[in-house]
């Protein structure tokens, strides 16, 4: 009887665990042309998002944390290390060499005991043609939203520059 319930014990406190972590769905990606055909990015503008999370210690003390996110601003600092230049404007004279890059989130998953994650799909349009060059989409899950946005954002882009489809 005892060997039963440590057996129990054991098999409920691994599923209890399991559950807790989620493993991310894959990135995915479309690649229509090579990104390195263009030299120039026109990011269009999104709103910050600031979010917070909080927990109490084992001493009943309440802590919490803050932060926020500009997704622009994140694609933004990935892409120019890629040797892409942000410019504030479209300019006519760039065009056949300029992106128009898109952010959205796009969904969003439940992973269980109130947990989810948030997907996020990013464009590149050609500023010449209006046509799509690529795209990718991720999910992410951190500790606050605009954890699973960064997360998010990060494994997007790496999936295109890092782990693209050939």
């Amino acid at each position: 009887m005892v060997k039963i319930v440590k057996y129990l014990s054991l098999t409920i406190t691994l599923l209890l665990l399991n559950s807790c972590s989620t493993t991310l769905l894959p990135a995915t990606s479309v690649k229509n042309e090579e990104l390195r055909n263009y030299k120039y990015i026109y990011i269009t503008p999104t709103n910050s998002l600031t979010s917070s999370s909080g927990s109490t210690n084992i001493y009943g003390q309440y802590y919490s944390t803050s932060k926020t996110i500009n997704p622009s601003d994140e694609i933004s600092g990935i892409l120019s290390k890629q040797g892409l230049i942000r410019l504030p404007e479209i300019k006519r004279e760039l065009a056949n060499e300029t992106l128009i890059v898109n952010f959205g989130k796009s969904g969003t998953r439940d992973t269980g005991m109130g947990g989810y994650t948030i997907e996020v799909t990013i464009k590149f349009i050609s500023a010449n043609t209006n046509t799509l060059v690529c795209s990718c989409t991720a999910e992410g899950q951190g500790t606050t939203e605009a954890d699973d946005i960064r997360i998010a954002t990060t494994r997007c882009l790496n999936k295109l520059f890092y782990y693209s489809n050939q």
